[in-house]
């Protein structure tokens, strides 16, 4: 890691403070992601927001920047380190983008998934508007779905054509 080429750093937070945190970093000028959805709530049927995955926020810096943001502005999350490095945990910019636009496409079918699979072939997406994902394929109740990966444990999965994939 050059120190100062951004990556995308993984934050944990208190459970229930992601949007709260995720706000923070924009109002600082931060680029940050937390996967979200939308539902009805149970107490007046408005529209909420509401996080996906529970402690975590994503956010783009420099290793210096981010280990301001919590230590200098008090952004209320504290970065996490590789269990087998020791060194701040980060994601590729491909790798976030591939997570990203799988959330995006799996509204209906598929999304983010908790639980490892059983490792497929390795695909890319030729056509649609995944084109250009990689991951792997997997196939449940006679559908295909193309399954991509961060940090060997978070997994998001989209419904794909069969044709629409090739072998990496």
């Amino acid at each position: 890691m050059t120190e100062q080429k951004a990556y995308w750093f993984v934050a944990k937070t208190r459970h229930g403070a992601e949007l709260g945190v995720r706000n923070r970093l924009t109002q600082l000028g931060v680029e940050s992601f937390v996967p979200t959805r939308v539902r009805r709530s149970s107490r007046g049927g408005a529209m909420v927001e509401e996080p996906v995955l529970t402690s975590f926020v994503f956010l783009r810096a420099t290793k210096l920047e981010a280990l301001s943001l919590v230590h200098l502005y008090g952004v209320n999350a504290s970065l996490m380190n590789d269990c087998a490095t020791h060194q701040l945990m980060f994601v590729a910019d491909k790798c976030m983008e591939d997570f990203r636009r799988v959330l995006d496409a799996s509204i209906e079918e598929g999304g983010l998934m908790d639980k490892p699979l059983s490792v497929g072939e390795r695909v890319r997406v030729t056509k649609g508007a995944l084109k250009g994902v990689e991951g792997y394929v997997l196939e449940l109740q006679g559908r295909i779905y193309v399954v991509v990966g961060l940090l060997n444990c978070l997994f998001a999965r989209a419904r794909v054509p069969r044709a629409w994939l090739e072998k990496v």
